[in-house]
């Protein structure tokens, strides 16, 4: 019986060389699905967001030193952080590695002391809502309704407060 490598998790910034799989597979994931315009998506948000100084936080999944996975989030609210950019390398899916890249991000969010996890999907992402829906996210939509009569498919997460989780970054500033 053979052993499935390790992966080793690490917090990166989006200048760092390994988040270039990340960016130019979600670049060309997204204009496959929605076209030309999928670019905005990715640019939609300064990188300085993803940092730990504006809330933020970037992480990828490494296997034998390469990135397989990854995703993000950012500030959305004075407890709440949003999801973006999970990503799974086009030659390592269906190994669960979305779940443990959420599960990393929802970890790592509690830890800086935010409670709810916000995300949307696109509505030709049925993978993506599978997972959310897999992993305890309430929809805030109609899941009955056509996904493309919707637009972007929102979904929360309560979290568990961690017992020393400080105040959510920047909390003071919208009160």
């Amino acid at each position: 019986m053979t052993s499935a490598p390790e992966l080793t998790v690490v917090h990166v910034p989006i200048s760092d060389p390994r988040v270039g799989p990340l960016l130019s597979e979600l670049a060309h994931e997204y204009s496959t699905r929605y076209g030309k315009d999928a670019h905005a998506e990715i640019s939609r948000y300064p990188d300085a967001e993803f940092t730990p100084a504006r809330g933020g936080l970037l992480l990828l999944l490494l296997e034998r030193g390469e990135p397989v996975a990854g995703g993000a989030f950012r500030r959305h609210g004075p407890d709440t952080a949003e999801l973006k950019r999970i990503w799974t390398h086009s030659a390592h899916r269906r190994r669960g590695l979305a779940r443990r890249v959420v599960a990393e991000l929802e970890r790592e969010a509690g830890e800086r002391g935010y409670r709810r996890v916000y995300l949307t999907t696109g509505p030709r992402q049925p993978e993506a809502r599978g997972l959310y829906l897999a992993t305890g996210y309430t929809p805030l939509f109609d899941t009955r309704a056509d996904p493309e009569t919707i637009g972007p498919l929102p979904f929360e997460k309560h979290l568990t407060p961690h017992p020393t989780a400080p105040e959510p970054p920047g909390k003071a500033l919208d009160q």
